[in-house]
């Protein structure tokens, strides 16, 4: 979903993807190599995947970092051997040309109840009695609105307009956001702005929002942030596949979260893929780890295991009984 490589960092990724080698080809393994595309929700499902596999399979695990592009082709060539969250529509072409060259195989969705586009406090439309805040638009209700608003979300920098944060520049869902924003006609009374990653969005969010201020960006469920925060996503017209291709007019495509591997896993380790064909959550059982990090401080592992501890029925129906209770005895 989110790219965090780019220009000469590019190049010298793919350089070490491919110094390091690929276990394309080979009939055994012994690692496991799983994509980390920078974002908090991957990881916590490596997390618990890496768990999993590790006291339940006996494998070793190892993660990958890189840009979607970067770690999608690096599950391409088989550096990569599994992917636990990639969302198909924000790279629909690369998506669809790694799954028809049969290079990657789709195993299973991991969660298909997300959402994306331009959120914005919900006391910025509603207020907060308890925090003493008037609502400051409240008839604002679609991103087309918004261009009534630009006083409310003030540019920092530009005080005649008003801001609104785009992904960062390198993230695949830029230039749709881009193209969203030429769309609805809000360069007149906004700037867009890029941040430079994912925690300078969250840090400008937080910020505004515990001093009570107007915010407006693109952010996405499930996250820890939208766990935390009463946020609201702007209306958009209903997705149609014509209008979206032409313009950007609708809300963002169905975006399949799903689960992939590199060709040669099945055959390498089928155990393990096998597990990964079983492993479906929901964005409302994300939010839950998500949550723990937010709200109680933890890493994405440790929030993986409490999400372990208070969900056994569901992770160990994705296991043979003796596989889950290796894993149960290992989080004694």
């Amino acid at each position: 979903m989110k790219k965090l490589i780019m220009g000469s960092s590019l190049v010298a990724a793919l350089a070490l993807l491919s110094a390091c080698g690929s276990d394309s080809g080979d009939d055994e393994i012994s690692v496991i190599t799983f994509a980390d595309a920078g974002w908090e929700s991957i990881r916590v499902h490596n997390a618990i995947a890496q768990f999993i596999i590790e006291n339940g399979y006996e494998y070793e695990t190892e993660t990958t970092m890189g840009s979607t592009a970067i770690t999608v082709q690096g599950l391409r060539d088989g550096d990569i051997n599994a992917y636990m969250e990639i969302w198909t529509d924000n790279i629909r072409e690369l998506y669809d040309e790694s799954i028809e060259s049969e290079e990657i195989i789709e195993v299973s969705t991991n969660f298909d109840d997300n959402v994306q586009g331009l959120y914005v406090p919900t006391y910025v439309i509603e207020g907060d009695e308890e925090r003493g805040i008037e609502p400051m638009a409240p008839d604002l209700r679609t991103v087309e609105d918004l261009a009534n608003y630009p006083e409310v979300f003030q540019d920092p920098e530009d005080s005649s307009m008003g801001r609104i944060l785009n992904a960062p520049s390198d993230w695949a869902v830029h230039e749709d956001m881009s193209i969203k924003f030429e769309t609805y006609g809000l360069g007149d009374t906004f700037n867009l702005f890029s941040p430079g990653s994912d925690s300078a969005m969250v840090i400008d969010l937080v910020r505004a929002y515990e001093a009570g201020e107007g915010w407006v960006g693109y952010y996405w469920e499930p996250t820890g942030i939208t766990a935390q925060y009463d946020l609201t996503l702007l209306e958009e017209a209903p997705y149609d596949e014509e209008q979206w291709n032409e313009d950007r007019s609708t809300e963002f495509p169905p975006n399949d979260v799903t689960v992939a591997v590199n060709q040669h896993l099945p055959d390498q380790a089928p155990e393990v893929v096998e597990f990964l064909e079983n492993y479906e959550t929901s964005s409302e059982l994300t939010e839950v780890a998500l949550a723990y990090m937010e709200e109680d401080g933890l890493s994405e592992e440790e929030a993986a295991m409490r999400w372990m501890e208070e969900h056994q029925d569901l992770w160990t129906s994705w296991l043979p009984d003796d596989i889950a209770d290796k894993v149960l005895d290992a989080m004694e």
